[in-house]
């Protein structure tokens, strides 16, 4: 049993996303993203929080935050949940965020998301990306595409995360999960070699630098489906963080792979809901059509959110559009509805 045993089990009692513990302060949980000390619990000093955390860490954990001052990891507390942990050293001191994650990976269905994002797991090659900030349920979200498939479809999927987060049981594919530090040096060390492993469908936890960029782009030209994660605020705009990657030399010939290579993007966002019970997800959906591509390789994507208007019959949408239709419903308030709708739609 480790100190926080308490903790954690009052954050999986109130459906919690995080808990953070942090040195100088109450250890503290987040409820439909809203921050909540735990008020009768003393504030952490610098040796209490060390306790807390280096107990929740291996030896080896405990060597490489030491020579790094950060680590990332997953996390799994029998009786309790499983956990994506971020550990890091701040002005104060010690300190750890500990994201929850479901051991049942949802269905599309059971989370309310889009059908289209169920059109998005029947495409036999590309690029599928879904962005948005952080802890918008970007993971979750690919979870339920790749339970989608699993359940559906008889494919050789393969992940490459950091860390895993939703464990996957075999149904009709093969899921071969590997972690980087654990199972792998790097994203686009086991993106190279993934080539050579015969996978239908590649899950890329994040394109976080320009190799695992040039990699994912390769793997979706060479006949792959590939899903992967960004963070960026619409769809348009990760496509233009794409190209901005690469140097300017590369730029043109990168809009051309895009514009063969990319399937769709989905730009989620969390919403809290009008009884301030929980929060909502709403989705702006681009699918790459013969419009779309052009306007990719002619560098002229500002355009692109035209076309996901006048799209609606082909599955696109905006996030205007998706956050007047949660407003109009009486899921979300006038309030955040407003804060939620793009400036350029302002």
């Amino acid at each position: 049993m480790y100190k926080m045993d308490k903790i954690l089990r009052t954050a999986v009692k109130y459906q919690a996303s995080d808990v953070y513990f942090a040195t100088g302060a109450k250890p503290t949980i987040r409820i439909n993203g809203d921050l909540i000390q735990i008020e009768e619990h003393p504030i952490l000093t610098k040796q209490t929080a060390e306790e807390y955390i280096y107990e929740i860490m291996t030896a080896e954990q405990k060597k490489f935050f030491e020579q790094n001052l950060e680590l990332d990891y997953a996390l799994e507390i029998e009786d309790i949940s499983r956990f994506r942990v971020n550990v890091f050293m701040q002005r104060k001191g010690i300190s750890a965020t500990m994201r929850l994650i479901s051991e049942n990976v949802m269905s599309i269905e059971e989370l309310n998301l889009p059908s289209q994002l169920k059109k998005a797991t029947q495409f036999k090659n590309g690029l599928v990306i879904i962005t948005g900030p952080a802890g918008s349920g970007k993971t979750t979200s690919l979870a339920a595409m790749i339970n989608e498939i699993n359940r559906t479809q008889k494919k050789h999927i393969l992940t490459i995360e950091d860390p895993i987060e939703y464990v996957h049981r075999d149904e009709k594919c093969l899921i071969q999960q590997r972690e980087v530090g654990t199972s792998t040096q790097s994203f686009h060390r086991a993106l190279r070699s993934a080539l050579r492993e015969a996978p239908d469908i590649i899950l890329l936890g994040e394109m976080r630098d320009l190799e695992s960029m040039k990699q994912a782009i390769t793997a979706a030209e060479t006949g792959h489906l590939v899903f992967a994660t960004l963070h960026t605020s619409g769809c348009a705009n990760s496509i233009n963080r794409i190209i901005d990657s690469f140097p300017s030399e590369e730029q043109n010939q990168v809009r051309t792979q895009l514009a063969m290579t990319l399937r769709a993007v989905f730009f989620q966002s969390l919403i809290k809901t009008k009884d301030k019970k929980g929060r909502v997800g709403a989705f702006e959906i681009m699918f790459n059509n013969s419009a779309v591509a052009n306007m990719i390789r002619k560098a002229t994507t500002h355009q692109i959110n035209s076309v996901i208007e006048t799209s609606a019959k082909e599955g696109m949408q905006t996030m205007k559009k998706a956050v007047t239709d949660l407003f109009q419903a009486g899921i979300i308030t006038e309030e955040d509805a407003l804060e939620n709708i793009p400036k350029e739609f302002e």
